[in-house]
C-alpha cells in the first residue's frame, strides 16, 4: 500500500541541498552512509531531546505507539488535539500537500492554544534549522485548520508560538520563537515543495558532484555519486 505522503522533513531539506540527493533518498535509500560520527551526532542529539521533553510531565509519545506505521500519526495526533483540556504530545504528526512533518513537541493548553517545539543540540542557529522550522510551520499550520475540537465550546485550534529549543552552552536550553520567520517563508515553500514533485516523478537527476555534496553536510549519498 502506498504512503499517503510523498515528502518528509527531512526529504524537503535534503532537497534543498540537492535534488539528487532527494530522488536518492526516497527512491534509493539503501545507498546512503552515515559515518560513525555522524551517528554518534544522530544519538547526542536524541538525547538532548528527550531531556527537553522530560520536562512535560505526563506527555504522550506518539513513536512509542505507533513506530514505524507513519500513516497512522496525522490520525491519533488529530484525535489526541481534539479532546478538552491540556496536552503535550511527542513527534506529533501532520500532513498537508503531500508532506509529514513529525513534531518534536506539541503543547496544547487548555484554551487550545498551541506551542510547538523543534529541539536541535547546537549552540548555534544555522539556515538549516530555520527551514526544517518553516516546513514544520508550513504543514501544521494548514493541518490545525481542518482538526475541529469535539468539545463545540472550545474555539478551535490556533498555533501561538513556534520555537526553535537549542542547547545554550551551559547544559541548558534557549529558545527563539521562529513563527513569523516561516510564516514569510511559506510561499516559497510551496514552490519547492512543486519542484520537488517534479523531480520525483522523472528519472533520476544527473547532477555533477560540487559544494553542495558537503554543504550545509556531507551528503550520505555522496560515495555512490563518486563511483558514478
Amino acid at each position: 500500500m502506498a504512503n499517503s505522503y510523498l515528502l518528509t522533513k527531512s526529504k524537503y531539506i535534503r532537497g534543498l541541498q540537492c535534488e539528487k540527493a532527494l530522488y536518492l533518498e526516497v527512491f534509493k535509500p539503501r545507498l546512503a552512509y552515515y559515518p560513525p560520527e555522524t551517528l554518534a551526532k544522530f544519538r547526542q542529539g536524541r538525547a538532548f531531546e528527550k531531556t527537553f521533553k522530560d520536562t512535560f510531565a505526563g506527555g504522550i509519545d506518539l513513536s512509542a505507539r505507533l513506530r514505524f506505521r507513519m500513516d497512522s500519526y496525522p490520525v491519533l495526533t488529530a484525535e489526541l488535539l481534539q479532546k478538552p483540556g491540556e496536552v503535550a504530545l511527542f513527534e506529533a504528526g501532520f500532513l498537508y500537500n503531500d508532506v509529514l512533518v513529525l513534531a518534536d513537541v506539541v503543547h496544547k493548553h487548555a484554551d487550545g492554544t498551541i506551542d510547538i517545539y523543534e529541539v536541535k543540540n547546537s549552540t548555534a542557529v544555522s539556515d538549516t534549522f530555520r527551514n526544517d522550522v518553516a516546513i514544520q510551520y508550513y504543514v501544521i499550520r494548514h493541518a490545525l485548520n481542518a482538526i475541529q475540537p469535539q468539545d463545540l465550546f472550545c474555539a478551535g485550534l490556533t498555533m501561538n508560538h513556534f520555537y526553535l529549543l537549542h542547547n545554550d552552552g551551559s547544559n541548558g536550553f534557549a529558545k527563539e520563537d521562529l513563527m513569523s520567520q516561516a510564516n514569510a517563508a511559506c510561499d516559497l515553500i510551496e514552490q519547492n515543495i512543486a519542484r520537488f514533485k517534479q523531480v520525483l516523478s522523472d528519472e533520476e537527476p544527473q547532477m555533477p558532484m560540487s559544494d553542495r555534496c558537503d554543504t550545509p553536510y556531507e551528503c550520505p549519498f555522496k560515495r555512490y555519486c563518486k563511483r558514478q
